[in-house]
């Protein structure tokens, strides 16, 4: 493999001087996503982004089941004399139900489900008996509704979360359910680490966890503009929904006992995430493993006496990589130009693309370009698929390698308050030494002019940092800091 064209990628600064603006154009241009449905906060996927969702789907789908969960589907309606029963849960929901407010001539009063403990409780209380029946691990992909009244954003905030995978699990104990969020967070790693997305692991503050749950653990990103994006989100919930659905199991020593629970989420959120942390002023870039086309492969002819003798090697090396288990596409399309393919392709994001034109047919060759780098090389036809699997390899490492760079470049500690209002103008998240007291963490947040994103718990990625196992946080490893950022 020969090296014939070093790297040159796209300007970025399109994608940092407007994102949303920059967004929508790849949305609406690499034809993933219409944003036109006359429904504020709901959209339609388009085939192309349908393929890039199902393999994320795909990849949740195995991180969860290789760990001992199980894929279930409940219905869309909650009864709202579940869904009122836990105090805190519907004091944080209430204003962002959608109600069913008539369904033929029947009375009963339903929530389309913004979240769904209330919904599964009721049903776990069904299942469990005793202790052999926990741990109880289930998951669903789903809708889920709410009645956002802020702007709304593509993929980032939506009134239709059309892709929520929520994850529900009964526990004997706290001690097991704790276990259970530290492997949650793992899975999460797990996932995001295959989208290449680098990420900060906080401990939200009391003020902004999920309504209902003794804490909340979040993984958030940062995108090229320096606001954050909330990807993903773990909550250890305790007692506080079965207590109210009286969910109990009998232990070995003959008593009945309350269960505790988790929950954790992740939505179509990761993929924005994806699709703009490996963007550019061309599109954006895809990592191998969840790309719906690897390759795509352009014949280079100019007239029709040419394409007999480009063609079959074109058919060829698609066959060749075809039976390597390589996603790949020809593009054969005799109204487009070459260059019109390169710049479309790009676009769309797959990986490499491989040119073959009359002189590659001569040298029985291919030329492979990284969508990355947009790195060009020359390889035999016969070394073709082992160059195709490296680099494909390259690029994923260096999508990731590039995303941790950029994040941890923008992590700052400040100790003034004056240096983080200024850090947070320049697209920072800041770091700002806290006590722990809730009045004082939302003060700072008043000063600053920034959201709070808790408690870092993410040693590597962080000025501050905690230990994952004491996830309540009480003893510190060093001084208790804040960290904050503008938000999505």
């Amino acid at each position: 493999m020969e090296l014939i064209r070093g790297a040159r990628p796209y300007s970025r600064e399109k994608l940092k001087s407007n994102l949303i603006e920059w967004f929508h154009w790849l949305l609406r241009e690499a034809e993933l996503y219409d944003v036109r449905y006359p429904v504020k906060g709901a959209y339609v996927w388009r085939p192309y982004g349908m393929k890039i969702r199902r393999n994320v789907e795909n990849l949740i789908r195995k991180f969860h089941d290789e760990t001992g969960h199980e894929e279930v589907l409940f219905p869309v309606f909650i009864p709202y004399e579940f869904f009122g029963k836990e105090s805190q849960h519907i004091k944080g929901f209430e204003k962002e139900v959608f109600w069913v407010s008539k369904g033929g001539e029947a009375g009963e009063r339903l929530v389309l489900r913004p979240t769904s403990e209330t919904a599964i409780m009721p049903m776990v209380k069904l299942w469990i008996q005793d202790y052999k029946d926990l741990p109880l691990k289930v998951y669903q992909i789903v809708s889920v509704f709410r009645a956002e009244t802020k702007m709304t954003h593509p993929m980032i905030r939506l009134r239709e979360i059309s892709m929520f995978k929520e994850a529900h699990t009964v526990h004997a104990d706290k001690e097991d359910a704790e276990r259970q969020v530290r492997e949650a967070v793992e899975i999460y790693k797990r996932i995001f680490d295959e989208m290449c997305l680098a990420y900060l692991i906080n401990k939200r503050p009391e003020w902004d966890k999920f309504a209902g749950a003794e804490y909340t653990i979040a993984f958030d990103t940062i995108l090229p503009d320096g606001r954050t994006l909330q990807i993903g989100t773990v909550h250890y919930l305790g007692t506080n929904f079965t207590k109210v659905f009286e969910v109990t199991y009998l232990d070995a020593d003959g008593t009945r006992k309350l269960a505790h629970t988790t929950s954790y989420g992740i939505s179509e959120r990761s993929i924005a995430a994806m699709l703009i942390t490996h963007g550019d002023d061309g599109g954006t870039t895809l990592p191998p493993k969840l790309a719906p086309i690897q390759v795509v492969v352009i014949p280079i002819y100019y007239g029709e006496e040419e394409a007999p003798l480009v063609m079959p090697l074109v058919r060829e090396t698609a066959n060749r990589l075809n039976e390597a288990g390589i996603r790949v596409y020809v593009d054969e399309r005799a109204d487009k130009t070459p260059g019109w393919k390169f710049y479309y392709w790009e676009l769309k994001g797959v990986p490499l693309r491989v040119e073959i034109g009359k002189r590659d047919v001569e040298k029985r060759q291919a030329v492979i370009v990284r969508r990355d780098t947009l790195e060009k090389y020359a390889v035999s036809i016969n070394e073709l698929v082992d160059a195709v699997k490296q680099l494909m390899k390259s690029v994923e490492e260096n999508l990731r390698k590039r995303a941790w760079e950029e994040l941890k470049g923008r992590v700052v500690k400040a100790e003034d308050i004056e240096v983080a209002k200024a850090a947070i103008k320049e697209g920072k998240v800041v770091e700002i030494p806290w006590s722990g007291d809730n009045d004082c963490g939302i003060k700072i947040q008043e000063l600053v002019g920034a959201d709070a994103l808790g408690i870092p718990l993410d040693a590597d990625a962080s000025v501050g940092g905690y230990d994952l196992r004491d996830l309540a946080c009480k003893e510190r490893r060093a001084e208790l800091w804040l960290r904050l950022s503008e938000r999505y």
